[in-house]
């Protein structure tokens, strides 16, 4: 009689791999994958850095050659909203840490919570940044656009010269705004995290895209933490 057709046997790991949720075909097993998620988010932020690196270190240099200028140009700008927006992000990378934590534990619930809540402080800060960027036009400080100091304004900027001073004004929107741009970016981004969390997407095997995002709206924040005192602290004021 006919020999009765075997079903292929499906090894242990082949197994595994069918029920974790979330995994590449291209991968082995899901640590393979979480390492790669997390060498490309590396590999990301260090050209990150060498970008921003670029803006520091010429900010720095005419910073060094047009000291008085600077100062004039910091002291125009409002040091207590700066501080306080400081503050909020502050409180977007506590909560995007939450968000983290609540993906790894399975907590889905507090994941879309804590990941809204990140947009909501992201979206503070995007406002307020608006806001000073409005009243730099009132000011007319808007280098090429609108660059027409006048009244006490004008005293400030003067003895240090208002050429020099128009060039700390292009570092302070160049450098804020390639800031800003990365934080529209990480809005996108934690939108996305919460329409996959939404419906169930990660597992306690599964989060990396939570990590990975949180890596990178870390980096957005700790960029701030170095563009305030620049910016906003040169000089005497108190």
């Amino acid at each position: 009689m006919p020999t009765p057709l075997r079903r292929p046997t499906v090894t242990e790991a082949e197994a595994h791999t069918e029920h974790v949720a979330g995994m590449a075909h291209q991968f082995e097993d899901i640590e393979q994958q979480q390492e790669a998620d997390f060498l490309g988010i590396w590999l990301f932020l260090v050209t990150e850095i060498m970008f921003f690196g670029g803006l520091f270190a010429s900010y720095a240099i005419y910073r060094w050659l047009y000291l008085p200028a600077f100062e004039g140009g910091s002291h125009i700008l409002d040091a207590r909203i700066g501080a306080a927006n400081t503050m909020v992000l502050l409180g977007s990378s506590l909560t995007m840490a939450l968000s983290v934590r609540s993906a790894q534990t399975g907590n889905r619930r507090a994941l879309v919570f804590f990941l809204i809540a990140t947009m909501l402080l992201g979206g503070i800060f995007l406002g307020v940044k608006a806001y000073e960027y409005d009243q730099k036009f009132v000011e007319h400080v808007v280098p090429s656009l609108d660059w027409a100091p006048e009244g006490a304004t004008l005293a400030r900027l003067a003895p240090g010269g208002l050429g020099h001073a128009e060039l700390f004004f292009f570092f302070y929107f160049a450098m804020t705004g390639v800031h800003a741009i990365h934080m529209i970016i990480g809005e996108g981004l934690l939108l996305w995290l919460v329409l996959r969390a939404r419906k169930d997407q990660f597992t306690t095997q599964y989060f990396a895209p939570v990590e990975v995002v949180g890596l990178y709206w870390h980096f957005v924040d700790i960029v701030w933490i170095f563009l305030f005192p620049l910016l906003y602290l040169i000089g005497g004021r108190y």
